[in-house]
């Protein structure tokens, strides 16, 4: 029923970051589309078109190209989002890049253009999209974006991403903090690490998910449909007495004594 906190019925949302049926953003659209939330979607540009396409088809949402690099793409999607719904009530921002040489090799030896390339595509898009859409939300909203435990913990797969996902959550902080007077929340989500394309990119990547697996509280990986349903409670009233937090959905491997 409208207003319950546990629905979504009436809610406008935007997500960014739609890949494929594999995809996070996937799973978060799944969840917050079966809560009843009206949904307009994005991909990283019409070269990922055929390969969203059938994602959101599949659940009758619309899809909308925007590569973030460009001057004025996340403008034209925040425009085009409000169009459609009439408004936002929240976004998630699922999207992270970086240079495979940077990804793969050490941070020491990162090059300043992969990483400032890495950070901006990642990091301060999000704040970029947080500017855009805060006049869309005069009643108040929620800011979601994915983090990962290698922001806080030293892991060799992981890179570069490990101090760009650290601005991440940073960023989330001094968000929630400068909106949170108008009543829009900002929070990280913090999955393990699921079999996604853009994850696969990660150096022993397979080495990564059987570690999670074996030391994980719950000895096994996460699905989508848990992100996504993590992500659903923030997007709704259920979560509104908080903000600015990394929450993790990883079976409680951030728990585990050592990390990694």
């Amino acid at each position: 029923m409208p207003g319950t906190p546990f629905s979504l019925l009436g809610k406008r949302g935007l997500i960014l970051g739609l890949a494929n049926e594999h995809s996070i953003a996937y799973g978060c659209a799944c969840s917050t589309e079966a809560l009843g939330a009206r949904l307009v979607l994005s991909c990283a540009d019409e070269r990922a078109l055929p390969y969203a396409g059938p994602a959101a088809s599949s659940l009758n949402i619309p899809l909308l190209a925007c590569d973030v690099r460009q001057e004025g793409a996340l403008a034209q999607l925040v425009q085009a989002a409000v169009a459609r719904l009439g408004g936002l009530d929240f976004v998630i921002h699922s999207i992270a890049w970086a240079p495979l040489a940077d990804l793969h090799g050490r941070v020491t030896d990162s090059s300043a253009e992969g990483f400032l390339r890495a950070m901006d595509i990642s990091c301060h898009s999000f704040a970029r999209l947080a500017k855009l859409c805060e006049a869309h939300m005069p009643d108040g909203g929620s800011l979601l974006t994915m983090s990962y435990l290698g922001a806080d913990e030293a892991m060799p797969q992981y890179g570069i991403m490990g101090p760009v996902k650290a601005a991440l959550e940073s960023m989330v902080r001094y968000l929630a903090c400068e909106l949170g007077p108008r009543n829009i929340r900002v929070h990280a989500l913090s999955p393990g690490p699921v079999p996604t394309r853009a994850a696969s990119g990660l150096k022993d990547f397979d080495a990564l998910l059987e570690r999670n697996r074996r030391d994980a509280p719950l000895r096994r990986l996460v699905t989508l449909a848990e992100i996504g349903q993590l992500a659903a409670f923030l997007a709704g009233d259920a979560s509104s007495g908080m903000s600015g937090q990394t929450i993790y959905v990883d079976g409680g491997y951030h728990a585990v004594a050592g990390g990694t």
